[in-house]
């Protein structure tokens, strides 16, 4: 396998992936996996490493001290750089077949962690510094306001984040089949969880405690989705495959959302992070999530619910 081939073969589809990822993110991405295969470095080790610079460098961006500005630099390298090995892993994982739910649950968390880390950092440093537009004193005057943008913020981006990795994964099902997606079922994860048990299992059970209710949150959230898959496992048996006919058919539908989930992950949120830091408004950013990007939530939400609701009467037309 050539080079060329084996870096298509690290990313998970052009479906899904983002340009300024497949021109920066993905071939960083690449050849750190190549580094870290040479060195036997596993996926879940590079997973540790980026919660480990992603979330240093978004405590570097508490510092509002004008000469002090070039630490928030430095956390932004940092975040960017923890970003290259978040590619790193799931590319590293594709090329050696490293699959794992672990792996999957880290993933998840990293980045949950680093915008964790922002978020705290740019709360204090309001209420420590203040910014550009309200001024030194309006948040350290009205704790609970900055407060209220920051856990409303945090709240708008678990949710965000989850959604948009819900309608990935049902997109790479009809795309590639349930051996390309990481699509997974809460009942099928809390049957798992209920037979471990804690004092012999207690680093399988943890995850899948939380994993399960995250696959549980992102079902109640998607009733039409959640029909259509249980048509799917009705016609063709659980986990089967629709014929390549219907899938090509839900793709075409499901393809426009996509630019979408990509705004609701990492590049679109971090850019806008960055200029409201940038720019010392660093409450433009959790206003930025919270209005924008929770509007486009809903209109994703909506739009993709109607389309498996279309998918279920084309479903039912054909059988």
């Amino acid at each position: 396998m050539t080079l060329k081939e084996e870096y298509q073969a690290s990313l998970k589809s052009s479906d899904t992936e983002e340009w300024f990822d497949l021109h920066f993110h993905r071939p960083l991405g690449f050849l750190w996996a190549k580094l870290f295969e040479k060195l036997g470095v596993s996926p879940n080790a590079i997973t540790i490493a980026s919660i480990f610079m992603g979330v240093a460098g978004g405590i570097l961006l508490y510092f509002g001290q004008p000469y002090l500005a070039w630490l928030n630099w430095v956390g932004m390298l940092l975040i960017t750089w923890a970003d290259t090995f978040d590619s790193a892993d799931g590319q590293l994982a594709r090329l050696t077949q490293q699959y794992s739910r672990m792996g999957r649950i880290l993933d998840g968390v990293s980045g949950d962690l680093w915008f964790a880390a922002i978020g705290f950092a740019l709360v204090f440093r309001e209420l420590d510094f203040g910014d550009s537009w309200t001024g030194p004193n309006y948040f350290a005057e009205h704790e609970w306001l900055i407060w209220a943008l920051g856990i409303g913020s945090g709240l708008s981006h678990a949710l965000q984040a989850a959604m948009a990795d819900c309608y990935r994964q049902f997109h790479l099902f009809f795309l590639k089949g349930q051996q390309g997606s990481e699509l997974d079922s809460a009942a099928k994860l809390k049957e798992q969880y209920h037979r471990l048990e804690w004092g012999r299992n207690f680093w399988s059970k943890l995850p899948l405690f939380f994993y399960s209710g995250y696959t549980a949150n992102q079902e109640r959230m998607t009733p039409n989705m959640q029909r259509l898959r249980a048509a799917l496992n009705e016609r063709y048996g659980e986990n089967g495959v629709p014929s390549q006919e219907f899938r090509d058919y839900f793709r075409q539908l499901s393809l426009p959302l996509m630019k979408y989930t990509n705004i609701l992950t990492f590049n679109t949120r971090i850019i806008a992070c960055f200029i409201a830091v940038l720019i010392n408004m660093p409450w433009l950013y959790f206003v930025f999530e919270i209005v924008v990007l929770n509007l486009l939530l809903i209109y994703m939400v909506v739009r993709h619910e109607g389309i498996c609701k279309k998918a279920i009467k084309e479903l039912e037309v054909r059988s």
